[in-house]
């Protein structure tokens, strides 16, 4: 089996993701968080996961 294309395109066709970029977005999301009157306390002891998944529905985020 030799080299073939597979190898020589992949990480300029879709770029590897960072860490740092990464920790700015979640830093992001936080913040975002917090402005919608999320309070600090509470934002800064939830997941990533848990984070995303409040700001896809901010409606429910206003109410508790």
């Amino acid at each position: 089996m030799g080299t073939g294309r597979k190898f020589h395109k992949k990480p300029k066709t879709r770029p590897k993701k960072k860490p740092r970029e990464r920790q700015r977005r979640e830093k992001e999301q936080r913040a975002r968080l917090a402005a919608l009157g999320v309070p600090e306390e509470k934002v800064r002891v939830m997941t990533a996961k848990d984070v995303r998944q409040q700001l896809r529905r901010p409606a429910k985020v206003a109410k508790g």
